[in-house]
Order: structure tokens, then C-alpha cells, then sequence
């Protein structure tokens, strides 16, 4: 009973002799963050014996998956195929001699399944339905014409040497960007469509890469001219198809910017809300204005003047001012000033986190980021006008000619369904989007402008000050503010227990002291030294008449005098 309520107390307590097996328990639910796999079975841990009874069965099935012993009843014996598949096998035996092979591994038998699985107690293939097929018409269309002279040729084909007129590093890089890429036969329906179920940005982005020059194309149709019989290389055969898409440049580049936006607006309206707010912080701080009062009134003293205030750049530079007898720092004794003053004081830089963001902004390159991003969206424009005429051109028989036949602008149209058709709508909200980014842009900076007026910058100052190099300013100063305060506290807190020592008697044992812990290695320390700093500090005579330091026996009578030695006699 006690080891059981031992374990429910602490049920991560085990002995170290028991095994691991034994000590793992089932989850209650697996679930991993927003991962749901509770519909995994309990039955699906036992990986053990897997092996056993599959060797026999690995002969007849392909790729048969290893199970356990059969430990629950086998199911029925599987129901005989239908008579429809039965004739068409029939059929097919007798087309074997006149039609084209199919090189597959057959399963001859199909073993039951050893236990109940979450896809049930047989095998795929037992349930599927039987399906009549014209056996004329695949005899028709799969005959196999002589001597296999199809074969013959395609062998052919493929000894010949590939057709390459483009120069090793070009091939190299359209190599390595292919083999993310979806096979170039289903590059162009996808980029009608900008389907981004199947390319992504990335694959765009290496697309944007790949768009083959004239001057390739010209060399690959040349080539191509020349050897007809001879099949292209990768790299060229994926320029030849990319050639074929009409507008390539400007598909593209429209895909990519109906993609990046958000996170182009994203990098322009961040460190806009962190200048922003960093203003609130630092307009907000109580402590960032008792500072400033310190330091101008320690200014004053020392200037001997009467400034109503000091350029904040300033502020970078107490560190660097030391007095002249302790050699400390002009901020160490604004942070004491401070904790004297104001002990509700904050850090500063807890306080002002926008402001330490903001200082990692450059507000010249979101402006310059903020006029690219204009000018993209008004070439998206363009570009969505030309597409839209060659689409009508197109509808009006000129595309007839593309590889889809006579009814190659009827499938392009229908291919672009998804993000094609809805571009218009993208830039519009787009542009509307950039009309809000603009003001927003103008009324931070202005705000910033009018934040340095509110500091006494003069309208000169305020047209030469950056607000990355303000906002770092002010965060390397909280942060040396900081650290410095810090250190003043921590000393503070080491020479509360010795000032605590010096006002106790130093003749009192530490044991008999009331109210007062235990001593610490440290604060026997300081006894100690204040005991012995006592010892040196107290006169010669005080010491002879002090009755609890040790004298020598001997000398009794040499302090009592020559009186007492009289008197004894």
C-alpha cells in the first residue's frame, strides 16, 4: 500500500532495475500541438514477430508488408473473381500473341491479411468491381505489328546522341532548377492557370530564372532543324517548351507580385508601427523624462549655465565623461541621482522595446521600398493589358495555331480559371492597399518630425536627424542605462548584510544575535573584518583595561605597579 501511494505521489519515480517496456504506458490521446493522431490504434505498437510469416507469402505478393502472427481467427477465403473478369483474362490470353506486352510483376495469389487493419480484412484488389472492356478495340489500337519494329525504333532513338547547343554552366543551372520542378509538359497549362497548387513561389521564382533568350531559342530550333530524328537535351527541351508560352516574362512577374505583396506591404508597415510606437514609449516614459532632468541639471552645475535643454545625441556620451577622483563614469552617478531621487524609476530599456526595433530599421530603404513597390504594381497594370489582348486575340481564331488544335483557346480560357481571371480584382485591391500605405508612410514621418520639435530640435536639426539613427541612439543609451543600473543594485544588495554587521556589537557571538538568520559564508566574512577592523582602530590603553581580550599571567604584576608589590610584602 505505501509503494502505491509512493507512485501516485510521484509517479515519475521508478526503479532503476525495472525495464523501460514495463515502464512506458499507452497515451491517453496522441495529439502533438495541433496534430491529431488519436485515430492510430493501440494494436498498431506490436512491430515485434513482423517477420515471421511473411517469407513464405514475400515469393507471391509484391512488396507484401511483414505482419505478426495471425493472433485473432482468419477471415473467410476470398470470393471467386467474376465471370466478367474471367472472360476478359480469357480474351486477353488468347490477344497475348497480337498485342503489346504490359512489363508488370503480376501477384499470381493474393494472401489474406493476418489481422484486422485500419483498411479492413483484405486486400485492395478483392474489392474492386469488375470492369467490361471492348477487347476489338484495344486489340485495334495495341497490335503488335510485326517483329515488335516499334521497339526496335524507340531503342534506336535512344543510342542516338541528344541534341545540346547550350553552354555547360546554362545547362548545369537549368538541370539543378528542373529537378524541383514539375516535368516541363505540365509547365504550361500551370502558368496559364497560375495554379499555385502546383508551382509555388519558389518554383516561380526559379522559373523567372529559366525564360529562355532569343538567341537560345534560335539555337535550339536550329539544332532541332538539322537533326530531326534526334531527341533534345533536358535543358534544351525545357527552354523549347517555355519558349512556347506566350508572354512568359510578364506571366511570371505578374504571378510573383500577386504573391509577394503582402509580404512586401509587410516590410514597409513594420518599422513604420515601430517608429510609431517607439514615439508613444519614449513620449509615455516617466523615467526617460527624469533622466533628462538629471542630466540637464547635472549639465548646468557643471556648465555653470541655465539650459532649458540638450540634443539627445548627448546621452551617448555620458558614459564616456568620468569624474576625476573615483574615475566613474558620468552615468553611474546619474543612475545613483536617480535611484536617490526617484526610486520608482524604471530601467528604461524594458520600457522602450519599438524603440530598439525601430533602431534596426532603415527609413531610407522602406521609402525606397515603398516607390519600387508603386512602380510594380503600376507595371502589373501594363502587363495584365497585354495579356488581355493577346487573350482576345486568341478568341478571335489567331491562337488557333497552338499545340492544343483548333480548341486550344477554348482550353487556355478554361485553364485560366483561378488566379488568372481574378488579377484584375488583385491589383485593384492592391492599389487601394498602396493608397493606405502612402498616407500611412507621410504621417509617421511627419509624426516623427513633430516628435523632434516636441524634443526642442530645431527645424534644421530635424531635417538632419534620421529616425534609425535616433531610435539607435536612444536604445544604446537604455541599454548602457541598463546594465549600469543593474550593477548599482547588485551592490547595493551585497553591502546590506556588512552595513547589517557593523551596526551589530562586535562582541556579541553571531549565536546569541535575535532576529537575525543563520550567517552565510560571506557575512562571516565581513564580521570577521569588521571585528578586526575594530581591533586596529581601538587605543592602545582600551585594549590593556579591556577585560574580554587575552593578557598574559606573567605581566599581572607588572601592570598592578610598585604599590601593590609593597603591600603584598
Amino acid at each position: 500500500m505505501k509503494e502505491a501511494e509512493q507512485t501516485k505521489e510521484n509517479p515519475l519515480i521508478w526503479d532503476l532495475d525495472q525495464p523501460w517496456t514495463s515502464i512506458l504506458k499507452p497515451a491517453a490521446r496522441l495529439c502533438l500541438n495541433t496534430l491529431d493522431f488519436s485515430d492510430l490504434w493501440d494494436e498498431e505498437d506490436s512491430t515485434e514477430d513482423e517477420g515471421t510469416n511473411s517469407t513464405n507469402e514475400s515469393s507471391t505478393c509484391l512488396q507484401a508488408p511483414p505482419a505478426p502472427p495471425p493472433l485473432p481467427p482468419p477471415p473467410p477465403p476470398l470470393p471467386p473473381l467474376a465471370p466478367a473478369l474471367s472472360s476478359a483474362s480469357l480474351k486477353g490470353s488468347t490477344l497475348k500473341s497480337r498485342t503489346l506486352k504490359l512489363h508488370w510483376r503480376e501477384m499470381q495469389t493474393l494472401a489474406p491479411l493476418p489481422r484486422m487493419t485500419r483498411f479492413g480484412t483484405q486486400t485492395i484488389w478483392a474489392g474492386l468491381e469488375p470492369v467490361d472492356l471492348d477487347t476489338n478495340r484495344l486489340e485495334y489500337l495495341f497490335e503488335s505489328k510485326g517483329s515488335s519494329t516499334c521497339f526496335k525504333l524507340a531503342s534506336g532513338r535512344q543510342k542516338q546522341p541528344s541534341v545540346s547547343v547550350l553552354g555547360m554552366k546554362r545547362s548545369n543551372i537549368i538541370t539543378i532548377a528542373l529537378s524541383s520542378l514539375p516535368p516541363p509538359r505540365l509547365l504550361p497549362p500551370a502558368i496559364y492557370s497560375m495554379d499555385s497548387s502546383v508551382l509555388d513561389r519558389e518554383d516561380v521564382q526559379r522559373l523567372q530564372a529559366l525564360i529562355p533568350t532569343e538567341e537560345e531559342l534560335s539555337l535550339i530550333k536550329d539544332a532541332k532543324a538539322q537533326n530531326p530524328h534526334a531527341p533534345l537535351a533536358q535543358a534544351e527541351l525545357c527552354l523549347l517548351t517555355l519558349g512556347e508560352i506566350s508572354h512568359l516574362s510578364s506571366r511570371l512577374q505578374l504571378w510573383a507580385f500577386a504573391l509577394d505583396y503582402d509580404s512586401l506591404e509587410r516590410e514597409i508597415a513594420e518599422p513604420l508601427f515601430h517608429l510609431k510606437l517607439a514615439m508613444e514609449q519614449l513620449a509615455g516614459s516617466q523615467t526617460f523624462r527624469c533622466i533628462l532632468a538629471t542630466v540637464l541639471a547635472i549639465g548646468n552645475v557643471l556648465n555653470g549655465c541655465k539650459a532649458r535643454g540638450f540634443e539627445l545625441s548627448y546621452l551617448g556620451k555620458l558614459s564616456q565623461v568620468r569624474d576625476t577622483h573615483s574615475r566613474q563614469p558620468l552615468l553611474h552617478h546619474v543612475c545613483v541621482l536617480l535611484l536617490q531621487l526617484y526610486p520608482q524609476s524604471s530601467d528604461l530599456y524594458s520600457d522602450t522595446s519599438a524603440v530598439t526595433k525601430a533602431g534596426k530599421c532603415d527609413y531610407s530603404l522602406v521609402q525606397s521600398n515603398l516607390s519600387q513597390l508603386e512602380a510594380l504594381c503600376k507595371a502589373s497594370w501594363e502587363q495584365l493589358k497585354v495579356l488581355d489582348k493577346a487573350e482576345e486575340k486568341r478568341k478571335g481564331g489567331k491562337g488557333e495555331k497552338r499545340r492544343g488544335g483548333g480548341r486550344g483557346g477554348d482550353e487556355t480560357s478554361a485553364q485560366e480559371g483561378s488566379l488568372r481571371q481574378q488579377l484584375p480584382k488583385i491589383l485593384k485591391e492592391c492599389e487601394e492597399k498602396l493608397k493606405v500605405l502612402r498616407a500611412v508612410h507621410r504621417r509617421v514621418i511627419n509624426r516623427f518630425h513633430s516628435f523632434l520639435l516636441f524634443l526642442g530640435y530645431s527645424r534644421a536639426m530635424v531635417r538632419d536627424t534620421k529616425a534609425e539613427d535616433f531610435c539607435k541612439t536612444i536604445s544604446n543609451f537604455s541599454l548602457e542605462f541598463r546594465s549600469t543600473r543593474q550593477g548599482l543594485l547588485l551592490q547595493r544588495e551585497r553591502e546590506r548584510p556588512r552595513s547589517g554587521a557593523e551596526n551589530q556589537s562586535p562582541r556579541t557571538p553571531v549565536g546569541r544575535r535575535t532576529g537575525q538568520p543563520a550567517p552565510t559564508q560571506e557575512s562571516e566574512r565581513s564580521e570577521e573584518q569588521c571585528l578586526l577592523e575594530e581591533v586596529l582602530r581601538t587605543p592602545e590603553s582600551m585594549l590593556r583595561l579591556d577585560a574580554t581580550l587575552p593578557r598574559h599571567r606573567r605581566r599581572v604584576a607588572d601592570i598592578q605597579g610598585p604599590f601593590s608589590r609593597k603591600s603584598k610584602c
